[in-house]
């Protein structure tokens, strides 16, 4: 069965870095855009950053537009978000999502982010 693994979170100061990771399994990886999402306390879940099955196109939310880079490695089955710059409006609970065509949508457990001094 699909199944998709966070990591990563965490407590971090405004101003630092993050990495986080999506290990997926369960279907064949390279042939899906994978995608990020987060959902702060009281708020809906909104889209974070996207990536193409090989990983030449990516689109991001304008609030993390050049502090956060996703990126995939085919060979291990991971997406990665590596973000930078946090601000404690990212404090959230981040998920990674993948979309596959006849089968549904899939989401992760989710990982803790909380930007805080």
């Amino acid at each position: 069965q699909v199944q998709l693994v966070e990591s990563g979170g965490g407590l971090v100061q405004p101003g630092g870095s993050l990495r986080l990771s999506c290990a997926a399994s369960g279907f064949t990886f390279s042939s899906y855009g994978m995608s990020w999402y987060r959902q702060a306390p009281g708020k809906e879940r909104e889209l974070v950053a996207a990536i193409s099955s090989a990983g030449g196109s990516t689109n991001y939310a304008d609030s993390v537009k050049g502090r956060f880079t996703i990126s995939r490695d085919n060979a291990k089955n991971t997406v990665v978000l590596q973000m930078k710059s946090l601000k404690p409006e990212d404090t959230a609970v981040y998920f990674c999502k993948v979309v596959i065509w006849g089968r549904g949508s899939y989401w992760g457990q989710g990982t803790q982010v909380t930007v805080s001094s």
